[in-house]
């Protein structure tokens, strides 16, 4: 019999690493492979990852383009170094050229926009996917929850793989976790937690710019996916501008798409998206 684990953060990360580890093996694979981009959500995946199929069955891939920092790059090498888990570092960047060059003609000089960023997520799935074919091994997703609620996410980029590990983790939680994660053994770089959260798609880009404070958003997310509050009982309770609330329940409701083309992630709330929260992928938003 096992003993039980205590504390929310020890249950929860035990419970991604048994997850992680039954949904690879029952599926048929030894190996996995993360998408390494110095920041803190696929750290923690990468850690769940060893810990569930040993550091010797894990690749990291780390995969600089255009806007990628010298200090992702050396946080996600840390970071395989300290797991000792295998470390590749392929460049997207000839990848990304090729595709504007391509659709050059098409985009008849408009403006750089998402677009550009989104090209860049899909170069990098598309390593990901390769050598997931090439080595027969599994590409875990590193999108947490918060991002996957309200669609900061890319389809066919960030969200390829066979399994979303903390898919129903808020972000809050993978802070804590990862805390949980170092104060066991060193692993996580300190520059990985501390700096602000960013894709690096676009120069000086930060989640912040798009989204509100993280602390804000879960808060909100919580009480909306798990408790089906409204948007005035939601303002009211945390004293929330209400048109803040309304807006992020609009992009947790447009994102009902990307969410239902996910990978399948691991539950560990009461409401998981997939099959612990069922909506219709298009309805007009009431909010």
């Amino acid at each position: 019999m096992h003993s039980q684990v205590v504390g929310e953060e020890a249950s929860a990360y035990e419970a991604l690493v048994l997850g992680t580890r039954d949904y690879v093996h029952k599926c048929g694979f030894q190996q996995a492979i993360v998408g390494l981009s110095g920041g803190i959500d696929s750290a923690l995946t990468a850690s769940i990852a060893a810990g569930a199929l040993g550091s010797g069955n894990v690749i990291g891939v780390g995969m600089p383009g255009p806007y990628s920092s010298r200090g992702s790059i050396d946080d996600a090498r840390e970071l395989a170094s300290n797991l000792k888990i295998r470390f590749e570092l392929i460049s997207i960047q000839e990848i990304y050229e090729a595709a504007r060059q391509s659709l050059a003609p098409v985009f008849d000089e408009l403006p750089q926009d998402v677009t550009e960023e989104n090209i860049q997520s899909r170069a990098r799935g598309l390593l990901l996917m390769s050598m997931s074919n090439k080595f027969g091994a599994l590409v875990l997703s590193t999108g947490n929850k918060s991002e996957l609620a309200v669609g900061y996410c890319t389809l066919y980029g960030d969200m390829v793989g066979g399994l979303a590990v903390i898919s129903d983790v808020p972000k809050t939680l993978v802070y804590r976790l990862s805390a949980y994660v170092n104060s066991r053994r060193k692993v996580i770089p300190e520059a990985t937690i501390e700096k602000p959260p960013s894709a690096e798609l676009r120069p000086e880009q930060k989640d912040s710019d798009s989204l509100p404070p993280y602390d804000v958003l879960d808060a909100i997310l919580e009480d909306y996916v798990e408790e089906s509050c409204s948007a005035e009982q939601i303002a009211h309770a945390h004293n929330f501008d209400l048109d803040l609330v309304r807006r992020v329940i609009r992009m947790v409701e447009r994102s009902e798409y990307k969410r239902q083309q996910a990978a399948p992630g691991i539950k560990i709330s009461a409401k998981a998206f997939g099959y612990g929260r069922r909506f219709p992928i298009a309805a007009k938003s009431e909010v």
